[in-house]
């Protein structure tokens, strides 16, 4: 039995939260790292003690038995299994570990009833819009569902939120990393230039074969390059075929390495990774094998020559790395200069960073840099540079506007002029949140003096009214006042109170609509 942490106690309660609201099919998104076996452990066991059978859902048979070695420690529940040649059926226990490739399969699935189980839990959950999950869990409609993940990505675009109703919680990893229960992490971009610009893309991602090809010509450079950077290191590459990962091998042995290999057909693989994490190796490679599945928490360099735009894959492969472990201060992360005019390509900034023009400033800021940065510093400083950048760009928009007649606030310089980085970077996650601005979502905003037509779709619109309100709450500026003197030249509006914005527009206003003598807009902070 254990104590769960804080966040995973926040996370348990937003689950059952949102089924006991309603919504079935919810996601529960935590780091590498952090533990969510534990929290749906302890889920399952709720569900249990609720009345419920509890299947959990998994495409691999190590995180069927990590699942079920982990809910019975935690909870001191045993777990039948659902796979190949065992069966749950005559068995007493009340939670199922259940491989998805023996569940879809027709003979399997008819076996039960549509309602023998009440909760469905789905590891890994980026994987579950594929046809054999959704077979299962069409055939189980009748359950509540919780999909957890290290990060709500799917290579294919198509987004999760086609299935699942709502995101219940997320653990972000700069949290986890604040909080002490992931280590820090250090990116340093290699200067060596490697041209992808021939591979091509299916389902959404690079080719493997084409990056194999790609790639070979550079290897001996790569582990040349590695020498400066990863010795005294337990070093995990990830690269694109088996093939090249045992070249590479090959090659880093040459170059005075102690390395080894591990791939799907490595009859000695647990030998190897035992070796490994004893110290026996300094260098592990695998053509993708260790992305779920396998943790070693001293490991404390991550080299990625698998590139890559599925960012849920990124945080797989990184996140091998990212767990705390003694003597170990941080997490050195190499990425390459990959030549290609691709813009969603994953780097380090894609771990912390959710707008794209931060995600681009920290990239470019990383490269220029030369030498391993901290990714929480390397954001926060490519943040501050973008958010200049849109204040000034702002500037000119509301210059422009200044001759235009009174109305409605335009959102974008709502959301500029309060500095919610969060309503200008949102992105739709959920179908619903896609759907045109209702008319009783239109009434509040125009009640509030913003322009509806400025939200664009309706989960945008619910999360401004809701920002509104709580300015509102707690006797902020109004959007009106915010646009009145920010046309006038005054800065940051947003930030003021409501009374501060009233008293100047009222002695706006008693000096016949012109701006006191002895006040710069440009310069008056309220109450200094």
């Amino acid at each position: 039995m254990m104590d769960l942490r804080p966040y995973q106690e926040e996370a348990m309660d937003a689950v059952l939260d949102e089924w006991r609201t309603g919504r079935r099919k919810t996601l529960l998104v935590l780091p590498t790292g952090c533990g969510k076996t534990v929290v749906f452990a302890k889920i399952a066991e709720q569900c249990v003690r609720d009345g419920d059978r509890v299947l959990v859902l998994a495409h691999r048979g190590e995180l069927l038995s990590q699942a079920a070695d982990k809910i019975r420690k935690v909870t001191g529940l045993s777990s039948a299994i659902e796979k190949a040649g065992e069966t749950c059926e005559g068995s007493w226990s009340r939670i199922v570990t259940g491989s998805v490739q023996t569940m879809m399969r027709d003979r399997r699935l008819t076996r039960f009833p549509a309602d023998y189980f009440g909760t469905i839990i789905i590891d890994e959950a980026h994987h579950c819009l594929s046809s054999s999950y959704q077979k299962v869990l069409g055939h189980f409609d009748r359950a509540k569902v919780l999909g957890v993940t290290a990060t709500p990505d799917r290579g294919d675009m198509r987004d999760m939120g086609e299935y699942f109703e709502s995101l219940a919680y997320e653990y972000t990893m700069p949290r986890a990393i604040k909080d002490g229960y992931l280590c820090p992490i250090k990116a340093a971009t290699i200067p060596l230039r490697i041209d992808i610009a021939s591979v091509g893309v299916q389902a959404g991602d690079f080719k493997t074969g084409d990056l194999g090809s790609a790639l070979d010509p550079y290897l001996e450079d790569i582990a040349r390059e590695m020498k400066g950077y990863c010795e005294g290191r337990k070093t995990v590459v990830f690269l694109p075929l088996v093939k090249t990962s045992q070249k590479f091998r090959d090659i880093l042995e040459r170059e005075g390495f102690r390395a080894a290999e591990v791939d799907g057909d490595s009859r000695d693989r647990a030998d190897i990774l035992r070796d490994f994490e004893a110290g026996r190796y300094d260098v592990l490679c695998n053509s993708m094998l260790l992305t779920e599945g396998w943790d070693c928490p001293s490991v404390d360099c991550v080299i990625v020559l698998r590139p890559t735009k599925v960012r849920s894959l990124y945080c797989q492969m990184v996140g091998r790395g990212t767990r705390l472990s003694p003597g170990k201060d941080h997490l050195l992360l190499l990425d390459f200069l990959w030549n290609v005019e691709r813009h969603d390509l994953c780097h380090p900034a894609s771990l912390i960073c959710q707008d794209q023009e931060v995600a681009a400033q920290m990239t470019r800021a990383l490269e220029a840099a030369g030498v391993p940065m901290d990714i929480e510093e390397a954001e926060r400083a490519a943040s501050e540079d973008v958010v200049a950048q849109r204040e000034e760009a702002l500037a000119k928009q509301l210059e422009a506007m200044r001759t235009r007649k009174k109305g409605l606030v335009d959102p974008l310089q709502f959301e500029m002029s309060i500095q919610a980085e969060d309503l200008s970077g949102y992105v739709p996650s959920f179908g619903w949140e896609t759907e045109p601005v209702t008319e009783s979502q239109a009434a509040t905003l125009e009640r509030f003096g913003v322009s509806p037509e400025g939200a664009g779709c309706k989960g945008k619109a619910d999360r401004i009214i809701e920002r509104l309100y709580e300015r509102q709450r707690e006797g902020l500026a109004r959007p009106k006042q915010i646009r009145q003197l920010e046309s006038r030249g005054f800065q940051h509006v947003g930030t003021w109170t409501f009374e501060q914005a009233h008293s100047m527009i009222s002695r706006i206003a008693a000096n016949g609509w012109r701006t006191p003598r002895g006040i710069d807009p440009r310069e008056y902070i309220p109450g200094a």
